[in-house]
């Protein structure tokens, strides 16, 4: 194994590694891992990218140390437009690290299944401005589901995973970000969708306007009927057993 660089997280990643002590693995991903651990007296996540043994070894460094990067620059962006994000503390170039805070509490997944009407409106309400900041600083999340939110002391909302996040004004970019957020209120709270979805939107007006809304609105359409199109298209060209 390649010794990391020296550094507060290449230390760190170094003994982990060579499994001088246990961690705790919270999330693991396709392209990340995430632990839970101890630094320098506070509890952070360490979001790591590990390497990829079927790319070549230069290519592999060079996409891993970009995303890690980016990622870390976009959490960074993201808190200046005023949506709250994990803090990060250190980017730990070495071991493709990102040493951040540690958000407590439940996902908006399991939060809403305690919510009364009330504050479902409202906590939807908020993940519609939190959108909308973003995508008037020129973010787009890029895998906005209820999963990467998460619900602190029951009232602040942090957003979490930038891992396919990007910069982009354009209404085709927000556009997929609503049609991400919208099938997820599907998938995961059918029941919920048309009253939370719609307070999503109420909550996104409210900040970039409604003639931006509706132009992203329209986008979004477009992009759903696309899709449904190529799904269908996809269908047709099989043939009958």
């Amino acid at each position: 194994m390649n010794e990391a660089k020296s550094g507060l997280a290449g230390d760190w990643m170094r003994l982990k590694f060579l499994g001088d002590d246990p961690v705790m693995l919270i999330r693991k991903g396709a392209e990340a891992s995430i632990f839970l651990e101890e630094w320098h007296g506070r509890q952070v996540v360490m979001k790591t990218r590990l390497p990829k043994a079927y790319r070549v070894e230069r290519l592999d460094s060079s996409i891993r140390l970009a995303r890690t990067s980016r990622e870390a620059h976009l959490l960074h962006d993201s808190k200046r437009t005023g949506v709250p994000t994990p803090t990060v503390y250190e980017v730990d170039t070495a071991t493709c690290t990102i040493i951040m805070d540690y958000v407590n509490g439940p996902r908006l997944k399991e939060a809403f299944f305690g919510m009364d009407d009330s504050n479902l409106r409202r906590t939807c309400s908020l993940v519609g401005s939190l959108v909308g900041r973003l995508h008037s600083g020129g973010i787009v999340h890029g895998d906005l589901t209820t999963s990467n939110m998460i619900l602190r002391d029951g009232e602040k909302l942090f957003f979490i995973d930038f891992g396919l996040s990007g910069y982009s004004s354009e209404p085709e970019a927000r556009g997929v970000d609503l049609l991400l957020m919208s099938r997820a209120f599907k998938s995961t709270h059918f029941e919920l969708h048309s009253r939370a979805f719609k307070a999503v939107l109420d909550g996104y007006r409210r900040v970039i306007g409604r003639k931006d809304t509706e132009c992203v609105l329209t986008k979004m359409h477009e992009i759903e009927k696309r899709g449904r199109y190529s799904e269908r298209t996809q269908t047709s060209l099989v043939p009958n057993i």
